[in-house]
């Protein structure tokens, strides 16, 4: 039986590939690219990270008051663990959606992206995925051995998971307009500075929402990141503030407004080209 040949073109040679809606092929290069590209620093990611959460560890421990975590029925390892895994999760999301596409733009590689038949959809979905990978890898290797550890109970991985996917999704588009934004590396680190660190240490990651006045109360009721910590230690620890619902609807919302701001962005070349 003789080969089947691609179908002829009308100049006489075989025709082009049909992408079709989504050039799944496409994005899945782009996807993988950017996970080698953690993976070759991963090292010193992941490393740094367990360094940083440990000192927060032994810092923390000692100065939180031992009532604070008694009254709800864990030591200060078990509170506070939680919500310094979820806060790498998030700060490892913004940091490799930010880094890249930053990098790219500064070293002139985003040209290559730009001549890709990929969608304007599709180099969206490669970064943010990429992002939310390594930084639920990230919260993975920080939690899991440490939780055996400290004696965490994982009553319900399943929520955890769920609501630490969420959050690092929008931590990884917030990174993503980040890198639009910024023109050098300096504006990258403003943001991270002056936006991330203060929204992540701001949320409840080493306190308890009822330690707090009730105008403070409020506040960390407003941010975001307070709902991700919340549902986090739910589920590996046993004991939240929020319920899933509640947080599972606001950061869908959240998540659905900047991926479609980061898609128009993106679509329009807003800083990309020329």
């Amino acid at each position: 039986m003789s080969a089947v040949r691609p179908a002829a073109s009308p100049l006489g040679g075989p025709s082009p590939r049909r992408l079709g809606r989504l050039h799944w092929r496409g994005l899945l290069t782009l996807y993988l690219r950017e996970v080698d590209r953690f993976r070759r620093s991963a090292l010193e990611g992941i490393g740094g990270m367990m360094v940083s959460n440990g000192l927060f560890l032994a810092v923390f421990s000692v100065a939180l008051p031992a009532d604070a975590a008694r009254s709800l029925g864990l030591t200060p390892l078990q509170f506070l663990l939680p919500g310094l895994a979820t806060y790498a999760v998030l700060l490892t999301a913004f940091e490799y959606a930010a880094f890249p596409i930053l990098f790219d733009k500064l070293e002139g590689m985003i040209a290559d992206l730009l001549m890709s038949p990929l969608s304007p959809l599709e180099t969206l979905c490669g970064y943010v995925a990429a992002a939310v990978t390594c930084s639920l890898l990230v919260g993975a290797v920080l939690l899991v051995p440490l939780g055996f550890i400290v004696d965490l109970p994982f009553p319900d991985p399943g929520r955890a998971l769920l609501v630490a996917a969420l959050g690092a999704l929008l931590f990884a588009l917030l990174g993503f307009l980040t890198g639009l934004w910024a023109s050098k590396w300096d504006r990258y680190a403003l943001v991270e500075t002056f936006v991330v660190l203060p929204l992540g240490l701001l949320s409840g990651t080493v306190f308890t929402l009822d330690a707090l006045p009730p105008t403070a109360q409020a506040i960390a009721l407003g941010n975001p990141v307070f709902y991700v910590i919340d549902g986090v230690r739910h589920g590996v620890a046993g004991i939240g503030d929020t319920g899933l619902a509640t947080a599972v609807a606001l950061l869908l919302v959240l998540d659905a407004v900047l991926f479609l701001f980061a898609w128009r962005l993106l679509a329009r070349g807003w800083r990309i080209k020329p």
